[in-house]
């Protein structure tokens, strides 16, 4: 959004005013003219060369104070254009994990098992991250919530090394539940965030990723525990073209948790200014020019200025 698109006002009503000001200055105006009693009296053809000095100067003092008035409010009216920082802006952005649970997680390739090196993966981000958000959601046939967004990463790990197929409600591939789990949980703290999903693959019908591509804002990334260049790895990455997702594929050394890791702190910080945010008053600015233009208006009349 540019400036002039997010341009307007916090308290339009406050514009009402302007035209009172200027119907005021006017009369005011009718009122204050020295020669308003000679108008009645005298032709405009005849009064107009017997005028000294035409009243110059007190025209323009009366129009620096219609500014000045104008001026103010505009000020009171409340011109933004910008919203306020977010009190979060220096935080790191929360990151959930999406732990696939399903049976095929308990294959051994790579060994041990796929899912104990899920949990290997996991603990890794959790040392990464430590003291910055971080949640877990398991998922099978259906997606469960196991830890909110928590600055107490240890416990993410500990929570990840209890998973088990075994205590799945329903089996299957449900990728789509999981990340619709994500992003209500996260819509529901303070600041937008992420999600990485640790997974072999994805058996999720294409369908339903697509209609989850059309309506889910959250970014999203790939952490593959499968063996490299398996079947499994290329179903995963048929769904993240699909998300518009990135993908780390498994490496034993690390690089690809530090590219996760990395990724997830590049996630912007939404500050929420379209559902509720507060927009930054700019209408101060116009406080300082207003004095001098009140200023200017007070102009000392030299004798006879304005006199027929």
């Amino acid at each position: 959004m540019t400036m002039f698109d997010a341009f307007h006002f916090i308290r339009p009503a406050w514009l009402m005013l302007a035209a009172p000001a200027v119907g005021l200055w006017w009369l005011w105006q009718r009122r204050c003219d020295p020669l308003s009693g000679w108008r009645d009296q005298i032709a405009p053809e005849l009064l107009e060369p017997l005028v000294v000095g035409r009243g110059s100067g007190r025209s323009r003092s009366a129009w620096w104070l219609l500014t000045a008035w104008l001026l103010a409010v505009v000020a009171v009216a409340g011109p933004t254009w910008r919203l306020e920082p977010s009190p979060f802006a220096d935080d790191a952005t929360p990151l959930m994990i999406v732990l696939k649970a399903d049976a095929s997680m308990e294959r051994p390739d790579p060994a041990p098992s796929r899912l104990e090196r899920a949990r290997l993966k996991i603990a890794d981000l959790a040392e990464a991250r430590k003291g910055q958000p971080l949640g877990l959601i398991a998922y099978a046939g259906s997606a469960h919530l196991v830890l909110p967004p928590t600055r107490d990463t240890a416990v993410v790990a500990r929570m990840a090394a209890e998973i088990v197929p075994a205590i799945m409600p329903v089996p299957g591939d449900r990728l789509d539940l999981a990340l619709r789990e994500a992003a209500r949980v996260l819509a529901e703290g303070p600041q937008a965030g992420s999600a990485v999903v640790v997974a072999d693959g994805v058996d999720t019908e294409p369908a339903a990723l697509q209609a989850l591509r059309g309506e889910l804002s959250l970014p999203v990334q790939f952490l593959a525990v499968a063996a490299p260049g398996s079947s499994q790895t290329e179903t995963l990455r048929l769904a993240a073209r699909t998300l518009g997702a990135a993908v780390e594929l498994l490496d034993l050394e690390g690089p690809d948790v530090a590219a996760v890791v990395r990724r997830a702190a590049t996630t912007p910080v939404a500050e929420r200014g379209e559902t509720g945010g507060r927009w930054q008053e700019a209408g101060y600015w116009l406080v300082p020019l207003v004095a001098p233009v009140v200023l200017a208006s007070f102009r000392r009349r030299e004798d006879g200025e304005g006199a027929p």
